[in-house]
């Protein structure tokens, strides 16, 4: 599985070279800054993209930019975001695409390889993951809709979880109740937000996200 890696911090990098060639991807380009990052990702058209979002020469949203536009040339094409930062406006461009994978991990909650290389698979194979912080921040960005302010403590834990990729199964699992009680809390879900439920996972996460992002 062929992979671009774009990142600033040179011992990251290099780690998140070892890691990945560990597992067997092949890092066919690693770089450090925008404008490299879309060149790589439009020429080698990789089957995933691991970018931070704030990259050489602002260190504003430069990565998470070129993840955007190489998009844009090559529908579909892979992104995991791997940041500091959440960058509310882009994050959602980004997340309610509906073609191709996507993900959105903080660094600093990264605390199992297992489950990183797993998210870095899952994107590549066009599901989502996201780090249930982001979608906390992006939900905070739209606190004063109402049907957000609808939703329960529970539901609205439900549909962080979601929004990770997780099945209702995976949900009921970690949350220690019956699949039956997650089916019910996803169809509230769904209610509230006037969206159609759905039993394809990505596509119930991208259609909250796209939500998010009207």
């Amino acid at each position: 599985m062929r992979v671009v890696i774009a990142e600033d911090l040179a011992l990251l990098r290099d780690g998140l070279i070892r890691l990945l060639t560990a597992y067997d991807f092949e890092v066919v380009v690693a770089v450090d800054n925008g404008p490299s990052l879309l060149r790589a990702l439009t020429t080698h058209r990789p089957d995933v993209a691991v970018v931070d979002v704030r990259l050489p020469p602002t260190f504003t949203d430069e990565g998470l930019q070129a993840a955007l536009a190489a998009r844009r040339e090559v529908p579909g094409l892979p992104v995991l975001v791997l940041s500091q930062h959440v960058e509310r406006l882009y994050a959602r461009e980004l997340l309610s695409d509906s073609t191709g994978g996507v993900g959105y991990l903080l660094k600093d909650r990264v605390s199992d390889i297992s489950q990183f290389i797993e998210s870095v698979r899952r994107v590549a194979d066009g599901g989502t993951a996201l780090d249930p912080e982001v979608v906390s921040q992006l939900l905070a960005g739209h606190a004063k809709e109402a049907p957000l302010l609808q939703l329960t403590p529970r539901e609205s834990e439900v549909l962080a979880l979601m929004a990770e990729g997780r099945t209702n199964a995976a949900i009921a699992a970690r949350l220690f109740v019956t699949e039956k009680a997650i089916s019910k809390h996803t169809n509230n879900i769904f209610g509230k937000l006037r969206l159609p439920p759905s039993e394809d996972d990505n596509r119930r996460v991208l259609a909250v996200l796209a939500y998010l992002n009207a």
